[in-house]
């Protein structure tokens, strides 16, 4: 489990405006995609992370989320507190709908969706329950349960956004390697004592 705030984004995000009455966007789309692989992370150990649905539940009926341009504080979207930001979790991932305000920016980054020169979506939280497996031959991070601070259209939607997020993620492989380690340590003692004990009784 890490502390540490991350950033990520999933691999098959999509982004589309829709118009309400009053003429103002709506910006719709995923900001993460449920049991969906991400790339190689971890640099020297790879591995990889996917998204358990149900992750997000208790953040959504609990915290204050925003949502920003580019995760930057400066340029606040929506709030589900105030109820111009909405957010659900469905069958495919985190649905995240967005009023905008009535700002010039915020009509210049409705136009830049409407281009597709802005399409994809990320989300920053802090994980809070994760689990490790194997498979096909790679470590794989699920993360169980995450406390959401915001969602944000994004322009480059790296997987990893920050150096915080890449110690977060390598601190939390870590961790989980020196569990494995600690038992596959204490495995062998149990085995090599075993075999003491078979020995013994032979005689």
């Amino acid at each position: 489990m890490g502390s540490k705030r991350e950033q990520r984004s999933a691999s098959i995000t999509e982004m589309r405006i829709e118009a309400q009455e009053n003429g103002l966007p709506i910006i719709e789309g995923h900001a993460a995609i449920f049991d969906s692989l991400s790339q190689d992370l971890g640099i020297i150990f790879p591995f990889k992370e996917k998204i358990r649905a149900g992750a997000f539940k208790t953040s959504l009926e609990q915290d204050d989320v925003r949502a920003l341009w580019n995760h930057d504080p400066n340029y606040v979207l929506g709030r589900n507190k105030a109820g111009t930001l909405e957010l659900k979790e469905t069958s495919k991932g985190l649905l995240v709908r967005i009023h905008p305000p009535d700002t010039q920016w915020a009509r210049d980054l409705a136009e830049s969706i409407k281009r597709g020169d802005v399409s994809q979506m990320s989300f920053g939280f802090i994980c809070e329950e994760d689990t490790w497996t194997v498979e096909g031959g790679e470590d794989v991070r699920t993360l169980e349960r995450v406390k959401l601070f915001d969602v944000s259209p994004v322009t480059f939607p790296a997987y990893l956004d920050t150096d915080v997020g890449v110690r977060s993620v390598l601190d939390a492989y870590k961790a989980h390697k020196a569990e494995q380690e600690k038992l596959a340590r204490d495995k062998a003692k149990r085995k090599k004592e075993f075999d003491r004990l078979k020995e013994k009784f032979k005689k």
